[in-house]
């Protein structure tokens, strides 16, 4: 008996085993939530395949669906789903963190460190404060973006106030999360030409995607020259990636009868603009991306992987992987020693993280793609496109989700749980004990290309 309370002491030692466990465990709750009876309009119970489907997506904030959410599921079932998305947006042991500092005014050693894992926090002592002013940024950004919708749909569309306030809580928390779940059976490609409905929830979606780090530094320091390395390359490539993609895709796009060809103006460059904010992992759509061209779909593939920012909502291998990987591409044409950015020299471990990030993610959307392909004879468009969303949490799809059997929905549940924990942490799950060499090989330059 002893010996056994080791072992399991000695597994869970590492903070991102905790998490892991944590998440694994949010999930086989919700799933068995939603296999209730009460869950679903149809007589009976979901099939459990169904519902572990379901509460990963949520949990993992990226908004696939087998089922038609508004109409396969009460309002209770729904309501399951929104929980669960708050829950994993938030970090399953962020929110215990903060229940136990609500509850009990005080943290142990072991939740800090936990916490501090989950938020890429990377000082224990300010854990507190941390935790507070994450709450209060959710609470705000969600509570602004509902007001907006809900004003929206009840003073624009003719609904119910109850109706309206209950469309607008979900889609917000839903937007800022990332996860992508609409109340709405073709998403929101019925609102595609309104900015009163995709501009804030873009708006939510980009602020979600950033990360919390970068907001509450945005809170806190006002002046660009004193930002950090990480909030600096965060927005840049933020940016980057929203204006470039948002060109690229509008051209590709254009004269596509089936998705931007029968807008005109503002109205396309509007479509063309959410487009380019949806692959960072948001999961709504305003057109339909099964009908995009070839050309969009790889670059809406490459949007995807790459994601959004670090401790955010967002998934993908995310901006700054990319970013260093960038610039170290730069050095070694330049023939420079050492990455630099905004006048700092990269650590060279970052710079191996984020190449063991992206080559994991890599192998991952490959293997993916082919099981995909042989549980489903998928064409390899839209296995590829299915598998990166569920990698990258994003939740688009081209319209196969609903047409997967159980076999691949539980290869997409594994991908979508393997993204939002990332790769990094998942390792280090596995991994418990760090080991250092205290000497060194000779070197050996083995010849490259």
């Amino acid at each position: 008996m002893a010996a056994a309370t080791r072992g399991r002491r000695k597994f869970l030692r590492h903070p991102s085993q905790v998490v892991a466990l944590a998440f694994a465990a949010a999930i086989l709750v919700g799933a068995v939530l939603l296999s209730l009876p009460i869950a679903t309009h149809d007589p009976g119970r979901a099939p459990f395949v169904t519902s572990l489907f379901t509460a990963t997506s949520a949990i993992c904030v990226t908004g696939l669906s087998t089922v038609d959410t508004p109409n396969y599921w009460t309002p209770f079932g729904q309501v399951v789903i929104l929980v669960l998305v708050q829950i994993g947006g938030f970090g399953v042991m962020t929110l215990a963190s903060l229940l136990g500092l609500v509850l009990a005014r005080k943290m142990g050693l072991r939740t800090r460190v936990t916490t501090a894992q989950e938020t890429k926090s990377q000082a224990i002592g300010d854990l507190r404060s941390l935790l507070l002013g994450v709450l209060r940024v959710t609470v705000v950004i969600e509570s602004v973006t509902a007001i907006a919708l809900v004003l929206r749909w009840w003073l624009g569309y003719g609904e119910s106030f109850g109706r309206a306030a209950y469309l607008g809580v979900f889609h917000a928390v839903s937007a800022f999360n990332n996860a992508g779940f609409a109340l709405f059976s073709d998403s929101l490609m019925s609102y595609a030409t309104d900015p009163l409905i995709v501009g804030p929830i873009s708006i939510a979606v980009t602020l979600g995607g950033i990360g919390f780090p970068v907001i509450m530094e945005l809170l806190r320091q006002h002046k660009p020259h004193r930002w950090s390395l990480h909030t600096k390359i965060t927005l840049l490539m933020t940016s980057v990636l929203f204006v470039g993609g948002a060109i690229l895709l509008t051209a590709l796009e254009w004269n596509n009868p089936q998705t931007l060809g029968t807008h005109h103006g503002f109205d396309k460059l509007l479509v063309g603009l959410f487009h380019s904010v949806a692959p960072r992992s948001s999961g709504f759509n305003t057109w339909d991306n099964g009908a995009i061209e070839d050309g969009t779909l790889i670059a809406t593939i490459a949007l995807m992987f790459i994601g959004g920012g670090s401790a955010g909502t967002a998934g993908g291998i995310k901006v700054t992987t990319f970013f260093l990987l960038l610039i170290a591409i730069i050095a070694e044409v330049r023939g420079e020693e050492d990455a630099t950015a905004f006048d700092r020299r990269i650590d060279s471990r970052a710079m191996r993280q984020a190449l063991t990030v992206a080559l994991i993610g890599i192998a991952a959307i490959i293997s993916g793609t082919i099981a995909l392909t042989q549980m489903t004879h998928l064409p390899l468009r839209d296995a590829m496109f299915e598998t990166t969303s569920a990698y990258a949490t994003v939740g688009l799809s081209t319209g196969v989700t609903t047409e997967l059997p159980p076999s691949a929905q539980i290869l997409v549940s594994g991908l979508m749980f393997f993204g939002r924990l990332g790769p990094i942490t998942l390792v280090s799950a596995l991994a418990i004990r760090e080991s250092s060499r205290r000497y060194k090989l000779p070197e050996g330059r083995p010849i490259i290309g």
